[in-house]
């Protein structure tokens, strides 16, 4: 790959990184928009793949997200300025906040911009799930799931996130291996590969 492709990977990811307020799923959809849409290094089906996968792995979805899309476009190089590239601009806010956090603590107007960041944090995950749940294919099983988990949540607030992952993964596994026959999904194959 030419050298002003990696540039264009290490910019395209601080941007995400540096315009992204809220983390993991606010992100969702600032990826989906740069990656997918203008950039087309991916399609919507592997981006849906990706955010199942980095929410299943451990570390925050920025990371993974960067590390798998670099590698998907350049192999190690591509993937390595990735990470770096979405970590940098949380890095540097982090470094800032630092030095002047006495003067953020007591001022009103930084702390009513942080609380207006916060409710917009709120859309932009929305927005996330509504392009992304275009993608799923809507059945008996997928709306059990959700349901399912959803009540759990519910009920049990306490209730460990990985159990729950643990639980619908092994139950969509089950769906597919044994009413189905046979696995189609990429993803499900290298599950039963490590099985």
């Amino acid at each position: 790959m030419k050298k002003d492709g990696y540039l264009d990977i290490f910019i395209t990811f601080f941007k995400i990184g540096l315009f992204t307020f809220g983390g993991g799923y606010a992100m969702i959809a600032v990826m989906q928009k740069e990656v997918v849409e203008n950039k087309k290094w991916i399609d919507e089906k592997t981006m849906l793949d990706l955010v199942a996968i980095s929410q299943s792995t451990p570390g925050p979805f920025a990371i993974n997200g960067a590390t798998f899309i670099g590698y998907y476009k350049s192999k190690f190089l591509g993937s390595l300025l990735a990470t770096i590239g979405v970590a940098l601009p949380s890095l540097i806010v982090i470094m800032l906040i630092s030095i002047f956090l006495i003067a953020f603590q007591d001022n009103i107007y930084i702390q009513n911009v942080l609380k207006g960041i916060a409710a917009g944090i709120s859309v932009l995950i929305f927005k996330a799930w509504f392009m992304l749940q275009k993608q799923l294919k809507v059945n008996v099983i997928n709306i059990s799931l959700i349901v399912i988990a959803v009540l759990i949540t519910l009920i049990f607030p306490n209730f460990s996130v990985i159990y729950l992952i643990l639980i619908t993964a092994l139950a969509s596994l089950i769906h597919v291996y044994l009413l189905r026959g046979k696995v189609n999904d990429w993803v499900f194959k290298i599950i039963l590969d490590f099985l």
